[in-house]
């Protein structure tokens, strides 16, 4: 599977995803941290872009119900890859329009993404 996640000790949701991500990945990774927002956390996402080929084409990425419904429980989201991905990575991350703070980091910087996180 492309896109899995793992919740970290320190509090931090692990999301990573390679290949091309598909909707339906991506939905269930929405609703597994919409569970753990429901129990009261609030998640510091660390998505990490490994060998990462874009997004699925064809499906319909404009589904705001997950941002609307949750945004403002997000603590703040790092995102780790290729800097050819940042522009897209950010925008569909919602970077200026969620309250969370969103920020990219290429990979040889994940030390800096975890310590931003953890702030």
């Amino acid at each position: 599977m492309p896109a899995h996640m793992r919740h970290e000790p320190d509090g931090i949701f692990l999301v990573r995803i390679s290949g091309v991500l598909k909707q339906a990945e991506f939905h269930g990774l929405q609703d597994e941290i919409a569970k753990h927002i429901d129990d009261g956390k609030k998640p510091r996402v660390l998505a990490m872009l490994e060998n990462f080929e874009g997004w699925e084409h064809g499906a319909d990425w404009n589904d705001l119900d997950f941002l609307m419904s949750y945004s403002n429980e997000i603590e703040r989201i790092a995102i780790v890859g290729d800097p050819q991905w940042e522009p897209h990575a950010l925008a569909f991350a919602g970077a200026g329009v969620r309250r969370a703070p969103v920020k990219f980091f290429s990979p040889e910087h994940l030390t800096q993404a975890r310590r931003w996180l953890s702030e």
